[in-house]
């Protein structure tokens, strides 16, 4: 007869659990309280100067250089660092003539590494480029000699779209609270509030739900993490109660937090080594925090760096809004879509959807809605939500959905499917 053997942690469960100070300080989910049907959730995000953000951020700077002179400009853009480096990578088929040494330096310096002491300086960083056309094979075989609305995906593919009515942007508290934690930090960087603050940060936010028939019913944040970089002249003890009160208080709404929940703030201690000295960055390793923060699905394929023609990233953003129409039109409180793609094809394979149990229409109904209302061909994505127009830098921190500003976060009214659409 087999014996298992139980980590240590697991054996202190068998004998009786552990108390929930000592479920804290093991780091253990102190979850044995919750209700049925409650579960707890967690995402993170993290700040423009983390350096696979930094790398984002760089990519996305040098599509919207691309665009700016030439909407037409076919990039894939990557971007990576280590201490005292940026090295962009990738192929770049465009009329535009950019430099990129000024728009890599130049982003560097707006995320805030502009002093040696941050670990990283602009002025002083070294910049190296390995940038080539694209491969004409690609070309032939998507676009060349096609009207726009018949242009092919640019590569094989599966993207998926997410809403839930949660929140106010129809999408997950969790990341919702989690990026804006990251932007509160940098807001206070630059306007001299926490002066203290680096660039690089990451959140982490946890979120006590109930279930109810497939809709998520946020009751109240149970857990919050922040670790962020922090100059040398301030103790563990006054950061965490900054971040507490000028952070947390002013982020998360009173009625979310109470006496239970955790605060981890700069659980590490000291944090004063960050950013590419620390880690090494490279383009698209955020893709969970660029979207949902775990909800929904994620079909792997990265956004930033991309133009709008690369599918990973057009038909991603369609799928948000047709997700996002979806649940204001109030035909399901709650959505996931799949749709899939072949290179040079321009429909795409097939759409899936999953409600959750939250639509009274049946999925076929709603896939119906969907065809009826939206065009998913790549060329008539890129018209109807307008994007080739340089915009992608300010995607490619505190997240791609959830903020007003970009067009496919502009819910569309929909014809249901047994109208006549005008």
């Amino acid at each position: 007869m087999s014996r298992v053997i139980l980590p240590r942690d697991a054996r202190q469960v068998r004998k009786g659990g552990w108390s929930t100070r000592q479920q804290r300080r093991s780091g253990e989910m102190s979850d044995g309280h919750l209700g049925e049907n409650n579960f707890l959730f967690t995402s993170e995000s993290v700040g423009e100067g983390h350096p696979d953000k930094l790398c984002d951020q760089v990519s996305d700077a040098i599509l919207d250089a691309c665009l700016e002179q030439d909407p037409n400009s076919k990039v894939a853009c990557e971007t990576a660092t280590k201490t005292g480096m940026v090295i962009i990578f990738g192929e770049i088929t465009s009329n535009s003539v950019c430099d990129y040494q000024n728009i890599v330096r130049k982003t560097v310096q707006e995320i805030g590494y502009d002093d040696s002491n941050k670990g990283f300086d602009y002025r002083t960083c070294n910049v190296l480029t390995a940038i080539e056309k694209q491969s004409p094979d690609i070309a032939q075989g998507v676009h060349e000699g096609r009207r726009d609305e018949d242009i092919g995906a640019g590569d094989q593919g599966l993207m998926y779209g997410y809403a839930t009515d949660e929140t106010e942007e129809l999408m997950p508290l969790t990341i919702i609270l989690a990026h804006k934690l990251n932007k509160k930090m940098a807001d206070g960087r630059r306007d001299g509030t926490l002066p203290w603050v680096r660039p690089d940060s990451k959140s982490q936010v946890t979120v006590e739900y109930r279930m109810e028939g497939g809709a998520c019913i946020p009751l109240r944040v149970h857990t919050i993490v922040i670790s962020v970089q922090h100059s040398e002249d301030i103790t563990v003890e006054e950061m965490r109660k900054q971040l507490k009160e000028k952070v947390i208080k002013e982020v998360v709404p009173a009625k979310y937090l109470d006496d239970k929940t955790v605060y981890h703030l700069q659980p590490s201690g000291k944090f004063v080594i960050g950013g590419p000295q620390a880690n090494a960055g490279l383009t698209g390793r955020k893709i969970i925090v660029d979207t949902y923060g775990g909800w929904g699905g994620h079909g792997g394929g990265a956004f930033s760096g991309k133009d709008c023609t690369k599918v990973d990233r057009s038909a991603a953003y369609a799928a948000r809004w047709i997700a996002k129409s979806i649940v204001a039109a109030k035909i399901a409180r709650r959505i996931l879509i799949q749709v899939s793609y072949a290179i040079g094809v321009a429909q795409p394979l097939s759409i899936y959807v999953d409600t959750y149990g939250t639509s009274d229409k049946s999925n076929g109904e709603i896939i119906s809605i969907i065809r009826k209302n939206f065009d998913l061909r790549p060329g008539m994505i890129v018209k109807e939500l307008d994007m080739r127009k340089p915009i992608y830098r300010k995607t490619a921190c505190y997240g791609h959905f959830g903020r007003s500003e970009f067009t496919w976060e502009q819910p569309k009214k929909l014809c249901s499917h047994w109208e006549t659409k005008p």
